[in-house]
């Protein structure tokens, strides 16, 4: 029988009930639908300090915060990440969250992002994400993005459903089922022993 892969969805908005957030919970039932287990990682209200030492050294704080979050994700196949647009940039927690994150959380993993705005841009976090994001923890954007503008909008579950609403629920389907390949193929390269972090801790 095939193992039901396991996908991690990080909602990158400090905001209590952010439009990340509600758009996570949507992409939830979506890969539930998909025969996909599913965990939404909400960054609301900024849990996670801003990165230290600490964090390498066993400080317990560190223990008490990161270790749950960490532990979501290394069980996780997959990773959807869903960045919205502040200022022209990736909202600072989500920064963070990838600098805490080494490749035991998330090497070699497939990852599709999934830019939000509230108007007409977020295309900035997903050329960010892709540009510095993953050197030394190793996560793997895939090919497909998502960018869903006028957030507010779309994916409403009361709301009715428009030609481009429509589009957005088809092209998040699409996405997700080619990250759910992904995450298949790629656990053949993550357990083919040809990983050498001892000797190559960090990227180029």
């Amino acid at each position: 029988m095939e193992k039901c892969m396991k996908i991690a969805i990080i909602a990158g908005s400090h905001r209590e009930n952010s439009e990340s957030l509600r758009v996570a919970n949507y992409i939830c039932n979506q890969l539930q639908e998909l025969e996909a287990n599913s965990e939404v990682i909400s960054l609301s209200k900024n849990p996670l300090p801003l990165w230290d030492e600490g964090v390498w050294g066993g400080d317990p704080r560190w223990k008490d915060l990161w270790t749950p979050v960490a532990e979501s994700l290394r069980a996780a196949d997959a990773i959807v990440l869903i960045a919205p647009e502040w200022a022209g940039m990736v909202p600072p927690g989500l920064k963070n969250l990838l600098l805490l994150c080494s490749p035991k959380e998330v090497g070699h993993k497939p990852a599709l992002i999934v830019g939000i705005s509230g108007g007409v841009g977020g295309s900035y976090p997903v050329a960010e994400l892709r540009l510095s994001s993953y050197k030394n923890n190793r996560i793997v954007y895939i090919p497909e993005q998502v960018i869903i503008r006028n957030v507010h909008e779309l994916l409403k579950a009361d709301g009715v459903e428009g030609d481009r609403d429509q589009t957005i629920r088809k092209r998040l389907r699409h996405a997700l089922s080619i990250l759910i390949e992904y995450g298949k193929a790629l656990a053949a390269v993550r357990a083919s022993g040809v990983i050498d972090y001892k000797e190559f801790p960090y990227g180029m």
